[in-house]
């Protein structure tokens, strides 16, 4: 918005320009609706003289009394109901532990800042900012997608994860349980799987989880980036709180489930307590552990340093200098304002001093805690097609 002196002998001389600061929103992880990377028209929020944002028209606050910080409203989700033509993804990414994935949902209401599928909202011209969180796509017709293709013939098993680029136990799930209808699918075929979540919600289904993994065909991982509550709530606003998470790892080791916890991603200067993390998620059951390293893919970047702008404004630089040493940029790259590599053989674990640092220190935690000294080991060997097409077994 621009004022000029002319009118106002107390402004500057010539045009000024007031910006208007990004604020947080409660509950939601993204401060804008950031234009996506194939968007035409950017529109640019101004001031309209009817207050603040966060404020009201009469000039008051939201009523958001989070840690003191001053939020404006949140937005509502809205749920859009997706017919899928496909179910299995394939991954020919040398540094992902699993081949094919299935998501029973597009983009995510746990809205962490961090999360590197955001930009894939960019392809149903959606924002990898606040639409990412508040527009959630459902495949309402997964299961029965899922069902046809386990039962083609030319399918050969390969471990599955649920929910690789969308947490598959969101909100929605209570209602729409199109996780639950998965899992009952690989039930039937007999096919090993993984999934990997941030909620709660897991516990609701190991009346199916707990037979399938006796018979190892199941195995879980919970992500807990941090368990300092305060952080997580402005990283991962609509996710469970850390403490709940713990008690998700202990119900699911309790029930017999393969549990393993994923501290992912570590970002410097803002998450610190891996080694306490890990050994929270020991002492809950948990028998495995990975990492990875903050990345930044397409729009992620700018919305990241939007969101240190917001919460960390005094240490945005540094993380942001950190974050490309976990890298090993070159200067020229730095220059460039590149953040990140994303080569293969580097991209998840970086690579440089830095990386190496972080590396030694997961490992060391590890293997004083007993984390990773066995693999768990899903069976495929137990698959059964036939099954799918109401056909008997004689195994």
């Amino acid at each position: 918005m621009k004022h000029s002196s002319a009118t106002d002998p107390d402004l500057p001389e010539g045009p000024v320009e007031i910006r208007i600061p990004v604020q947080a929103i409660r509950g939601r992880g993204a401060a804008t609706a950031m234009p996506h990377r194939f968007t035409r028209d950017v529109r640019e929020v101004v001031d309209d003289g009817w207050g603040r944002v966060g404020q009201d028209a009469g000039g008051q606050g939201n009523g958001d009394d989070d840690a003191g910080e001053d939020c404006a409203p949140a937005p509502a989700t809205t749920v859009h109901l997706e017919t899928a033509r496909s179910a299995i993804c394939a991954n020919d990414s040398p540094d992902i532990f699993f081949e094919l994935s299935v998501n029973p949902y597009r983009g995510c209401e746990h809205g962490c800042i961090y999360c590197y599928a955001r930009p894939t909202h960019s392809y149903l011209n959606f924002s990898p900012g606040l639409d990412f969180e508040t527009q959630i796509v459902a495949k309402h017709n997964i299961a029965e997608v899922l069902r046809s293709e386990l039962s083609a013939p030319r399918y050969v098993p390969r471990l599955i994860n649920i929910g690789s680029a969308t947490d598959c136990y969101q909100p929605v799930e209570r209602e729409l349980k199109l996780t639950r209808s998965l899992i009952e699918v690989m039930r039937d075929a007999r096919h090993p799987f993984s999934l990997i979540t941030k909620s709660s919600g897991v516990e609701r289904d190991l009346d199916l989880l707990a037979p399938l993994a006796e018979q190892r065909l199941a195995a879980v991982y919970v992500t807990i980036t941090t368990l300092d509550a305060a952080l997580a709530r402005r990283m991962e606003p609509r996710a469970a709180a850390p403490h709940r998470r713990l008690r998700t790892i202990r119900a699911l080791a309790e029930a017999g489930v393969p549990v393993g916890v994923s501290v992912a991603p570590q970002i410097p200067f803002i998450t610190e307590d891996m080694e306490q993390v890990l050994e929270a998620a020991r002492d809950a059951g948990a028998r495995t552990a990975f990492y990875t390293v903050l990345r930044l893919p397409w729009e992620l970047d700018t919305l990241f340093r939007e969101w240190l702008t917001v919460h960390y404004p005094q240490r945005a630089a540094r993380v942001m200098a950190r974050v490309q040493d976990l890298h090993n940029l070159t200067d020229a790259q730095r220059g460039a304002g590149k953040a990140y590599n994303s080569d293969f053989a580097s991209r998840m674990k970086g690579s440089g001093l830095w990386a190496d640092l972080v590396r030694q220190r997961f490992a060391a935690t590890c293997r004083r805690l007993g984390l990773n000294r066995e693999r768990e080991g899903l069976d495929l060997g137990q698959f059964r097609p036939g099954l799918l097409r109401g056909q008997g077994s004689l195994f």
